[in-house]
């Protein structure tokens, strides 16, 4: 097996869009799940706006990219307060079943086949991106490569354009939960009551932090558009979301960078295995007899087992304080 291209593929999904468009959907969980306690398990139904909002507007409406992308993400924050006007006030598992169930009905809507003149249904859309990559200072059709590692010239714009955004968000996160109003964030997710007590309107942060955590989703759904050029709505399932948290548990909740740094690795984590497996099942004497499908699904058996070791082992993450995985979620 050839170790090297092994490690060079992997690499290349460790910096890759993959990595950006996971590590900001992590960074809008974060705001729900680290630092205020809400479990939003839609979060890619946010993404989808998001992304549609792009699509749909440039090309049903011939509207510029940008416009799509404000309208995708004011979006994504009007479905977080729709969503969280009723449920905010009760239990974090309504808030749970609410918002996945809430994603798939979106998924479903947009896939359908009565709204096809609108979104495309199951063919999605796609030719809308052209005004993105002109402005890339790369060769779009050329292949660029660093010590081994390859990327289109294409991916190298969306990668600076998303790297950017995601350190960018990053400072954002940072500001906020070292000002007052993160701190209220806090205390209403250790004790919601002890908050009230001291005259805080728990329902009105919570409120607050859910929308900003969909708009940050949104947005990671505007990158995704424009990087892969295309939407289609069965991309966008719950299961998504699920890797996103897989980011966070890796990362570490509750801490600045460790979204980022938890999608960076679930993304090398599922490459290295897949690479290798994959050589394995090559060639003219394989070392294993195994199909593509397997093999896919063997990479994420081993990423489940490696993150179920963390959570046993270092439940905090890599980044994180194991007193924020200790907190009950409101």
């Amino acid at each position: 097996m050839d170790l090297i291209a092994a490690l060079q593929t992997s690499l290349a999904q460790l910096v890759g869009p993959s990595a950006i468009f996971y590590a900001l959907l992590a960074i809008g969980l974060n705001l729900h799940f680290g630092y205020t306690g809400l479990l939003n398990f839609g979060q890619i139904g946010f993404a989808l706006l998001g992304g549609y909002g792009v699509g749909i507007m440039s090309v049903k409406y011939d509207l510029p990219l940008w416009a799509g992308a404000i309208i995708g993400v004011v979006a994504a924050g009007v479905l977080a307060l729709v969503l969280g006007l009723p449920t905010l006030r009760l239990r974090a598992d309504y808030l749970a079943i609410v918002t996945i169930a809430a994603s798939e009905i979106l998924r479903l809507i947009f896939r359908s086949t009565s709204t096809d003149s609108v979104t495309g249904s199951t063919n999605g859309l796609f030719g809308y991106a052209d005004g993105f990559y002109s402005l890339s200072p790369f060769d779009n059709g050329k292949q660029y490569s660093f010590i081994g590692i390859k990327f289109q010239g294409s991916d190298l714009w969306s990668m600076v354009i998303g790297w950017i955004l995601v350190a960018l968000l990053c400072l954002f996160v940072f500001l906020l939960v070292r000002s007052p109003w993160g701190r209220v964030l806090k205390a209403v997710r250790e004790d919601e009551d002890a908050a009230r007590s001291v005259g805080k309107n728990a329902y009105f942060y919570k409120m607050q932090a859910l929308v900003l955590g969909g708009c940050i989703g949104g947005l990671a759904g505007v990158f995704n558009a424009l990087q892969t050029q295309s939407i289609n709505p069965d991309f966008y399932s719950t299961a998504q979301t699920f890797f996103a948290y897989g980011a966070l548990i890796l990362g570490g909740a509750a801490t600045v960078f460790g979204p980022v740094l938890g999608a960076m690795l679930f993304w090398f984590l599922l490459s290295i295995p897949d690479v290798l497996l994959r050589q394995a099942t090559s060639g003219d004497n394989p070392i294993l007899d195994l199909s593509q499908q397997q093999v896919g699904a063997i990479r994420y058996v081993l990423l489940g087992v490696a993150i179920a070791l963390m959570m046993v082992f270092r439940p905090q993450g890599i980044l994180g304080n194991k007193r924020e995985v200790q907190l009950d979620a409101k």
